[in-house]
């Protein structure tokens, strides 16, 4: 699975802000930028896709920054996938004539891409966010 640069900054933003969830102190684009090597004038045109698609909320003013609109729980992988991709990458046949070795190939990679987009429906940015704080978590060996 191929994932743009832009998907990545997107979820890393958006489980940045999940991590952070119900802080009545928004999230600055620079400290989510610079704790993560982004470009921040590409995180900030990446945030205001995700703000257009009601998926996080931007705060005005010198203490302003970015929060998740909704619950982590209720925002999905996929969806912000979605959100910030250009095209949709659902498989098409580049095959001149339909045949029918062309069209077991397709049958095959419509169900990956199927099976694919499902698991990504189905994981949120609050099980992300438990996974996160699970590898910072230091471990103490006896």
């Amino acid at each position: 699975m191929n994932v743009s640069a832009k998907t990545e900054y997107a979820c890393i933003a958006v489980l940045e802000l999940a991590a952070r969830y119900g802080q009545t102190e928004p999230i600055r684009v620079r400290s989510i930028a610079d704790a993560h090597g982004i470009p921040s004038r590409f995180l900030v045109q990446i945030l205001l896709q995700l703000k257009t698609a009601g998926i996080v909320n931007s705060i005005r003013g010198a203490a302003g920054g970015y929060q998740l609109a909704r619950d982590p729980g209720d925002v999905t992988l996929g969806e912000v996938m979605r959100v910030v991709e250009a095209a949709s990458s659902e498989p098409a046949s580049n095959a001149g004539i339909q045949t029918p070795t062309s069209a077991a190939l397709m049958d095959v990679w419509r169900e990956a891409y199927d099976q694919q987009r499902e698991l990504l429906d189905s994981v949120t940015f609050a099980e992300l966010a438990e996974r996160a704080r699970g590898r910072s978590e230091p471990m103490y060996y006896i």
